[in-house]
């Protein structure tokens, strides 16, 4: 008898796909408003003359994970599809995907998702474009956890929160966006669980007080209070997620709404008899839980981590003592899947995570990567001669190619973009400059944010202001904690003495009032 071999070929199916969102980002606005009729897409605002989207691509790369997915505003396709293709240091296979968004009329993070479901076949991270890991937080400690909670008790999805720079209230202004975005959560330290993410409506229901079920203080007994961690918005979920996303039409924000409500299912009984087999639909794989449950190096690494650590302060002990279920239980319950929802904290002071969604925290991700320069200078030679010697820069500022340092020009603790130009005698402390600007003879500047082709008149003096790309500061001018956009500019603005109102205008303006009389 002939027997012949067939071999069915496969397709590399990736372990998981990733999925970045990049939205219009007008929390940082004029920074990320439209300048000279081209837009500005937040995912390519500079964080030390690097665009802040290659913080979670490197992120990503560096743990494995190959395929990505890119969802950004329609108008901001371009510039980032050009920016992607023109960058061939990375190994990643980057799908740009727009969706018809305004500035004025934002779309959902969930309700972008469910759009997308067709394009996730598998086990996915979804990431936001403005998050800054630090090194000591790979993206692998997470993907690690999820891999082995989802397979030893039926684990769903695993959350990363951290503890984010507190910076001193009033130390700028307040305009430049909130001070704390911190939210109370409850978590089990010794399994690393998620259970309870305080929202805003709960904080409406009840301001003085959170509420939790006895299930959940029955099934965890000793969890823990935190209000010091704030989420960086990167959730490792399994594919079955999104069939739950889908049975929410009406969620709009994985924040505020989708979480939370993902968090009760794991200890509300309704919610698990409803929800449990869209999240946990049959396979013919095999179990391996209950093995993993017992085993003895199974010790979550959270748990070992806060051996070495005194709980902080803003951490209470929730709940109470109950005993622990018996043996048989515990088997029996083994092969169910606990639906949980994983936690992973970063909580080290010397290694700065955030997200730059607020001109507060894009200033602060600056100065801190200056503190780690070594006065990083422009390596060509042409460059390097494009700088006066007689210019005095800290060594803790960058300086990017092609930029015009001129002589007795004075700049610490700042970043300038590429091919600026700083006159002569200016001075600029404390300051981030986009690309392309031009700050002319004995200006000052100190602790602003200017954007792409701003130009700043001679001898004038601004004080924490950010502009908008191609602004334009008069001659003297004198501003202090404001937002300068162009549509004030061209509509004459602080820049025009008799605001922009000729003597015609005031006079047709007076024969009108006195024809109505």
């Amino acid at each position: 008898m002939d027997f012949s071999e067939t071999i069915s070929l496969q397709p590399d199916i990736p372990e998981f796909v990733a999925v970045i969102l990049a939205g219009f980002g007008n929390e940082l606005s004029p920074l990320s408003s439209d300048a000279g009729g081209e837009p500005s897409p937040k995912a390519l605002l500079p964080i030390a003359n690097q665009p802040m989207l290659d913080f979670p691509l490197t992120w990503l790369e560096q743990a494995g994970i190959k395929d990505v997915i890119l969802i950004c505003p329609t108008a901001h396709r371009q510039a980032i599809s050009h920016y992607i293709h023109s960058s061939s240091s990375t190994s990643l296979r980057i799908d740009v995907h727009p969706y018809e968004e305004t500035e004025d009329l934002s779309v959902g993070t969930c309700t972008i998702l469910r759009h997308f479901t067709h394009l996730i076949q598998q086990d996915f991270v979804v990431l936001p474009c403005d998050f800054v890991p630090p090194s000591s937080l790979p993206l692998s400690r997470i993907l690690n956890k999820f891999r082995t909670e989802s397979i030893s008790d039926g684990c769903i999805a695993t959350a990363c929160w951290f503890a984010p720079h507190r910076s001193e209230k009033g130390a700028t202004p307040d305009e430049w966006g909130e001070h704390d975005f911190t939210s109370p959560i409850v978590y089990d330290p010794v399994t690393g669980t998620l259970l309870h993410v305080d929202t805003p409506d709960d904080v409406d229901r009840n301001g003085e007080e959170i509420e939790l079920r006895i299930g959940l203080l029955t099934k965890y007994p000793r969890t823990r209070l935190s209000s010091s961690l704030q989420d960086s918005h990167v959730y490792v979920c399994r594919r079955s997620v999104l069939d739950a996303l889908a049975q929410k039409p009406t969620y709009d924000s994985l924040r505020e709404e989708f979480f939370p409500w993902l968090c009760k299912v794991q200890y509300q009984r309704t919610k698990r008899e409803r929800y449990g087999s869209v999240l946990t639909p049959a396979t013919n794989i095999l179990d391996q839980r209950v093995a993993l449950r017992h085993s003895t190096s199974g010790i979550p690494d959270d748990l070992l981590h806060e051996k070495n650590q005194t709980t902080p302060l803003d951490e209470k002990n929730v709940g109470y003592s109950a005993p622990p279920s018996p043996t048989s239980d515990e088997d029996k319950d083994g092969a169910d899947a606990s639906l949980r929802v994983g936690l992973v904290m970063h909580r080290d002071p010397s290694e700065l995570a955030a997200r730059a969604n607020t001109l507060r925290s894009l200033l602060e991700l600056n100065r801190a990567t200056l503190s780690k320069a070594q006065w990083t200078l422009p390596t060509d030679p042409a460059d390097r001669a494009l700088i006066d010697p007689k210019a005095q820069i800290s060594s803790d500022s960058i300086i990017g190619e092609s930029t015009r340092i001129e002589e007795r020009t004075s700049i610490k603790r700042s970043v300038i973009g590429k091919h600026c130009m700083v006159g002569k005698m200016a001075k600029v402390v404390g300051c981030v400059l986009l690309d392309h600007c031009v700050i002319e003879e004995g200006a000052k500047l100190d602790n602003c944010i200017l954007g792409k082709n701003t130009k700043i008149g001679s001898k004038a003096g601004l004080s924490w202001c950010v502009t908008q790309g191609g602004y334009e500061v008069e001659s003297g001018g004198s501003y202090k904690n404001e937002k300068l956009e162009i549509s004030d500019w061209a509509a004459g603005g602080a820049s025009s003495e008799n605001d922009g109102t000729s003597e015609e205008d005031e006079d047709d303006e007076e024969d009108s009032e006195e024809d109505d009389e």
